[in-house]
C-alpha cells in the first residue's frame, strides 16, 4: 500500500512538473536556446579566458559579454545577408503569372502525360499530369499563401526583441558562472543520484558542444558549396545564395533533409528561371543544378557528417535513421531536427542508470 502511494505521488509530481513546463513553455524555450548558445560559445569563452597581458586576465564577466556579443553579431550578419535576398525572392515569386507559365510548359507536360498513358502508368487516375501540376503550381505561387507566410513571420518578429534580450541575459550568466545550469539541475536530484547525474551532465555537455559546433560548420559548408556550384552553372548569385540557405538548413535533418532541400532548391531554381527556353536552357540548367546537389551531398557524406556524428553521436547509421523516422512520425519536422541531440541525451542517461541491460550496453558501447 505504501509503495502504491509512493508511485502515486511520483506520478503526481511528474504531472505537476509537466504542467509547469508547458505553462511556462516560452521561458523554457529561452533557457534551451540559451543553453545551446552557451555550448556553442564555451570554446570562445575559453579562448578569451586564456588571453593574458603580464598578470592581467580578462574577467569572466567581460569574457562572457564578448562571447554573447560575437554570437549576436554573427546572427545579425547572417540575417542581414539573407533576409533581403529571401524577401526579394518572395517578391519575384509573387509576380509570376502561373497561368502563363503553365501555358509555356504545356507542351513538355503533355508529352509526359502521353508517355504515362502509353505505358498504362496513369490509367487509374482521372486527373492528367497537366491538371495536377497546374493545381500544385498555382497553389505554390498563390498570393494568399505568401501573405499568410509573411503574416506569421511578422507575428514572430513582433516578440523578437523580448526573446533576444531574455536569451542574451540567460546566456551571459550561463557563460559567466560556469556550472550554473548544472548546479540548478542538481538541486532537484536526490543526494544518492548526484554523482551519476553530474557525470551525465558533463558527458552531455561535451557531446552536444561538438554536435552543435559541427552542425554550424556543416550548414556553413553546405551553403558555401551549393551557392558556389549553382553560380558556376548559371544561376544568379542572389538566387544561388537563397537556394544554398534552403539546402543547408534542411541538411540539419540527416538522411531525409538533403533530399527535401534539393527538391525545394530545384523548385526555386525552376520558378526563378521560367523566362528561359525549356528544352535548350531551362532543362539543362535543372540538370546542372541536380549534379551540383549530388556532388555537395557526396562531400557532406564523406567530410561533414563523419566529423559531426563520429565525434558526438557515435551511433550506427541505421539506428539514427530509425530514431529520425520515429521522431518525424510523432512530432513532424521539429521532431526530426531534435531527434539526434535528444537521442544522444537519452543514451547518456541510459548508460549511467541502466547499463546492466543488454540492449543499453549495445547502443551505448561507443560513448
Amino acid at each position: 500500500m505504501n509503495r502504491n502511494i509512493r508511485y502515486l505521488f511520483i506520478a503526481l509530481g511528474v504531472a505537476i512538473v509537466g504542467f509547469v513546463l508547458w505553462y511556462f513553455k516560452s521561458i523554457v524555450a529561452y533557457i534551451l536556446i540559451a543553453s545551446v548558445f552557451t555550448l556553442i560559445g564555451r570554446p570562445l569563452m575559453g579562448f578569451f579566458s586564456k588571453i593574458q597581458y603580464k598578470k592581467l586576465k580578462i574577467p569572466n564577466a567581460l569574457s562572457a559579454l564578448f562571447t554573447v556579443f560575437i554570437i549576436w553579431i554573427l546572427i545579425l550578419v547572417f540575417f542581414r545577408i539573407f533576409i533581403p535576398l529571401i524577401a526579394n525572392q518572395a517578391s519575384e515569386l509573387s509576380t509570376i503569372n502561373a497561368e502563363l507559365v503553365m501555358k509555356d510548359l504545356k507542351e513538355p507536360i503533355s508529352k509526359i502525360d502521353t508517355l504515362l498513358v502509353k505505358y498504362n502508368i496513369n490509367s487509374d487516375s482521372s486527373q492528367s499530369v497537366n491538371q495536377y501540376i497546374s493545381e500544385k503550381f498555382m497553389s505554390l505561387l498563390s498570393v494568399s499563401m505568401l501573405s499568410d507566410f509573411f503574416g506569421s513571420m511578422a507575428g514572430i518578429l513582433g516578440n523578437i526583441f523580448i526573446a533576444a534580450f531574455s536569451i542574451s541575459f540567460i546566456t551571459f550568466f550561463f557563460l559567466k558562472d560556469k556550472g550554473l545550469l548544472s548546479e540548478g539541475i542538481l538541486l532537484f536530484v536526490p543526494d544518492k543520484y548526484v554523482e551519476k547525474t553530474s557525470h551525465i551532465l558533463l558527458s552531455i555537455k561535451k557531446l552536444l558542444t561538438r554536435y552543435f559546433i559541427g552542425i554550424i560548420v556543416q550548414i556553413s559548408g553546405i551553403i558555401t558549396l551549393v551557392s558556389t556550384g549553382l553560380t558556376l552553372v548559371g544561376v544568379s548569385f542572389s538566387d544561388a545564395l537563397v537556394i544554398g540557405l534552403v539546402v543547408g538548413l534542411f541538411n540539419i535533418i540527416p538522411y531525409l533533409g538533403p533530399v527535401i532541400g534539393a527538391a525545394l532548391g530545384l523548385v526555386l531554381g525552376l520558378a526563378t528561371n521560367l523566362d528561359l527556353q525549356f528544352y535548350t536552357e531551362l532543362l539543362p540548367l535543372i540538370g546542372y543544378m541536380t549534379i551540383v546537389f549530388i556532388i555537395v551531398q557526396v562531400i557532406d557524406n564523406v567530410v561533414f557528417q563523419p566529423f559531426i556524428y563520429s565525434s558526438s553521436v557515435n551511433a550506427h547509421p541505421l539506428e539514427i535513421f530509425l530514431v529520425i523516422l520515429c521522431s518525424g512520425s510523432l512530432f513532424g519536422i521539429t521532431g526530426m531536427i531534435l531527434a539526434i541531440p535528444s537521442y544522444t541525451i537519452l543514451r547518456v542517461i541510459a548508460k549511467e542508470f541502466f547499463n546492466n541491460l543488454k540492449v543499453v550496453k549495445k547502443i551505448t558501447e561507443k560513448i
